[in-house]
């Protein structure tokens, strides 16, 4: 670079420095701050790939089928068929398995009558597992050339062509767990021994006081109302061994025995 007209002007010229010629004091200064920027710069650095990674994970859970439903797992059917408690609960296949609605599946599962509760859960990759607990009848009602059975609740939910095994017949005109009829039937059942259980052919509530008992070889306990029912079953328990058909312990402290 050149200064002034003709050959008296003075001519300029840039010329780059050598590292020596910086002081040792200034290159360190110089370092600390570049090192400085990039401590600082480090974290928003390591804070932007962790979102964008985080970003990228959470839509292919949520927003693809890579972890799609493939299959549902029914655990616990016994009566119920696995195909029944599918369908019931309706679980659209290939939908992101982390954005399952698990309450709206066990509700539409533990609508079927069947069916005490239900717990659902997810197993990934892939899989919607669905829990049944079935009622378990206490009683069969029944009902023309069939019977009805009822769980611990008076919860009609199966029909069946015949009897179960091991279950009593409950004579009830409508059964329910609003009944009146059905609860006194229920509050006796849950006191019997095991000697009457074993005896136990049928109960029979025309109304709530006038319960009574079938039992083998054709004898009959009557039991009145469902009130002191434990201290009736331990009374009718320990006549069981008396001559008579008929075993009255309404009033368990006056029994006769016909």
């Amino acid at each position: 670079m050149s200064e002034g007209r003709g050959g008296g002007g003075r001519s300029w010229r840039l010329v780059r420095a050598d590292t020596d010629a910086v002081p040792a004091s200034v290159r360190r200064f110089m370092a600390r701050a570049r090192r400085r920027r990039l401590r600082a710069a480090l974290p928003w650095a390591v804070g932007a790939g962790v979102a964008l990674i985080a970003g990228a994970l959470a839509w292919i859970v949520y927003g693809t089928s890579v972890l799609g439903v493939r299959a549902i797992e029914v655990v616990g059917a016994d009566s119920l068929a696995p195909l029944d408690v599918e369908q019931a609960a309706a679980v659209r296949m290939n939908q992101p398995l982390a954005g399952v609605d698990l309450d709206r599946i066990r509700g539409r599962v533990e609508a079927l009558p069947a069916v005490d509760r239900a717990i659902v859960s997810r197993s990934w990759p892939s899989t919607v597992v669905v829990e049944v607990v079935e009622r378990t009848p206490v009683a069969a009602v029944p009902v023309g050339d069939a019977y009805t059975l009822i769980d611990a609740e008076g919860v009609a939910y199966r029909t069946v062509s015949s009897r179960p095994g091991g279950l009593p017949v409950a004579r009830l005109a409508a059964p329910g767990p609003e009944d009146i009829n059905t609860r006194s039937a229920l509050t006796v059942l849950s006191a019997l021994t095991a000697e009457l259980r074993d005896q136990l052919v049928s109960i029979s509530v025309p109304a709530p006081a006038q319960v009574s008992l079938g039992l083998r070889r054709g004898r009959t306990v009557v039991w009145g109302d469902d009130t002191q029912s434990d201290n009736k079953a331990r009374v009718a328990t320990a006549l069981l061994e008396r001559k008579g058909d008929t075993i009255d312990v309404s009033a368990p402290d006056v029994v006769t025995i016909r």
